[in-house]
């Protein structure tokens, strides 16, 4: 591979972007239906019950978070709001110790039950709409996950010297100071850390599939890990340490309004230390040498 090659920025890949973004597989709408109803047929005959044994639409809220079962607890919370109240805030509903709150608030707006119990009896069981409705949560993340264990394949195959921690798939986030004992920021989560054998850091990194963001979530991405990124390289000046930050990311959205640009100005804050990736710029981007540089 030739010097130039190895020094293109990611701002050098966007006359052709679309050639270097990875597109996930999704899956085909009918072909869904059958699984998505076996699989939330059991959540709407428990909705049913609920919905029976409850004498207001408050009661059947508090029924429903009194489950142990948290994937149940979640999957009837969805329902809850799509038959009774659109606007109740998910991450309220997951919370126990918010119903009280949720019920308070917003139980004036609330379908009464009876209304309730006829709209959810109008519909057959399963309802095919719905489980297609309830099949789009299953997945999120999912993209996100493969991207990363992609990653850590492709790394573990290319550098078999070094070595790359972190959840590959789902699992807890690796806290920085874990990493760093006296890290100032207890609390900063990042995907996967890379070390070579003495143990020394080399990089540090996040990963994520862009869908179709854009606008407000587009800002708040890129404004994240701008704060990310200054913050690490930070406290790794600072103790004169040669650790990176690598920005692996990829997908449609990348393609979408400013992102191109918002994330090549990710590696402009210190091009020697930062670098954004996709999947595909793996082999031309990611070199020992530039790990290994001070």
């Amino acid at each position: 591979m030739n010097q130039a090659k190895r020094n293109k920025s990611f701002a050098d890949y966007k006359q052709d972007a679309q050639n270097w973004i990875t597109m996930a597989n999704g899956d085909f709408y009918p072909d869904i239906l059958p699984d998505a109803c076996e699989l939330y047929k059991p959540v709407l005959v428990m909705f049913g019950q609920f919905l029976k044994s409850s004498e207001s639409s408050e009661r059947l809220l508090e029924q429903i978070t009194e489950l142990k079962q948290a994937w149940m607890r979640v999957q009837l919370c969805r329902v809850f709001r799509k038959y009774v109240y659109p606007q109740t805030p998910v991450e309220m509903l997951k919370k126990k110790s918010m119903i009280p709150m949720v019920c308070k608030e917003y139980g004036k707006y609330f379908r009464t039950i009876d209304r309730v119990q006829a709209a959810f009896q109008s519909r057959p069981l399963p309802d095919e709409a719905l489980c297609a409705l309830l099949w789009e949560y299953k997945d999120r993340g999912k993209k996100g996950y493969d991207l990363t264990e992609r990653f850590f394949t492709m790394f573990e195959n290319t550098f078999p010297h070094l070595k790359i921690d972190g959840p590959i798939r789902a699992g807890s986030d690796v806290q920085l100071q874990s990493v760093f004992d006296d890290y100032p920021n207890p609390t900063r989560p990042v995907d996967f850390v890379i070390k070579n054998n003495a143990g020394d850091v080399l990089a540090i990194g996040l990963a994520r599939y862009d869908g179709d963001r854009g606008g407000a979530q587009e800002d708040d991405r890129t404004g994240g890990y701008s704060n990310c990124a200054k913050e690490i390289l930070g406290y790794t000046k600072k103790h004169h340490l040669s650790t990176k930050v690598i920005f692996v990311n990829d997908g449609p959205g990348l393609l979408l309004g400013s992102m191109w640009d918002d994330y090549s100005k990710l590696e402009k804050i210190d091009s020697e230390h930062i670098m954004v990736m996709t999947l595909r710029m793996f082999r031309e981007r990611l070199t020992s040498e530039w790990l290994n540089s001070k």
